[in-house]
């Protein structure tokens, strides 16, 4: 069956990771609403689609409010057309050992990174049951495997897979896919911010890092990207339930 529809929706996509896929599936022919907080923060990501010659537009959506995912997936469907494509990529990090960890430190990062994805998962879900087709791509993290200070953050990603993996058996007869992509290390605005909160400089960090990384490098946003454009694509419909590591080595 032929691809009714090359409109993908990105969270999270006014910068870093979010932006390197936006920018890579319009590459790939997808007309993109890039998605995040604010419009304005968007501006830059959506110039850079629109000079590949595809359509992109920028939508304001708050994933963790229900009623901010409604308005905004629609909105996009309005303009764009039904969405063949959405990629799960807001998150938010609070990290803190489990003793000084506060109920707000988890709750908001289960908000943004799991009921976020939740949300938007099932808001697009009718249009690709209407139209037979549909690649749903959630962005977990090695961090689901454990990360120490980070009780929150992993908990939400493995959270993700589960609901991936439950997604791709009940959404499979319409048509619609759903993967996981689960970055190791990624130079982000996101990592960097790490790094000013731990109190070291961010090469200090990254050397750091980098010697646990068989591949001797850390990841970029494109590495990301790239793995996400191959679930993303039409022709990866016999592939659905699966993580894949990006994370320059052995992982899961």
């Amino acid at each position: 069956m032929s691809e009714p529809s090359r409109v993908a929706l990105v969270t999270g996509a006014a910068r870093g990771i979010g932006a390197a896929i936006a920018e890579r599936l319009a590459r790939d022919g997808c007309d993109v609403a890039v998605m995040d907080l604010q419009t304005q923060a968007c501006a830059d990501t959506v110039q850079r689609i629109q000079a590949l010659g595809r359509r992109a537009m920028a939508v304001a959506v708050d994933v963790s409010d229900e009623t901010s995912v409604q308005a905004a997936v629609a909105t996009a469907e309005a303009a764009l057309g039904p969405p063949a494509v959405l990629v799960n990529n807001a998150g938010v990090l609070r990290e803190k050992t489990l003793a000084k960890m506060t109920l707000d430190d988890w709750q908001v990062v289960q908000d943004v990174n799991l009921r976020g994805a939740f949300l938007m998962c099932r808001a697009v879900q009718p249009a690709m049951r209407r139209e037979g087709h549909g690649r749903i791509v959630n962005l977990a993290s090695i961090a689901a495997l454990g990360a120490y200070g980070q009780a929150n953050y992993a908990a939400a990603k493995a959270g993700l897979i589960g609901l991936t993996k439950t997604l791709a058996l009940e959404m499979g007869k319409s048509g619609i896919t759903a993967n996981v992509v689960a970055p190791g290390f990624v130079v982000t605005p996101m990592t960097t911010a790490v790094a000013e909160r731990l109190g070291v400089t961010f090469e200090a960090m990254v050397a750091d890092i980098v010697r646990d990384i068989p591949a001797g490098r850390p990841g970029q946003p494109e590495d990301i990207a790239n793995a996400v454009s191959f679930f993303a694509d039409a022709r990866s419909g016999f592939v659905s339930g699966q993580v894949l590591f990006v994370a320059g080595g052995p992982r899961g």
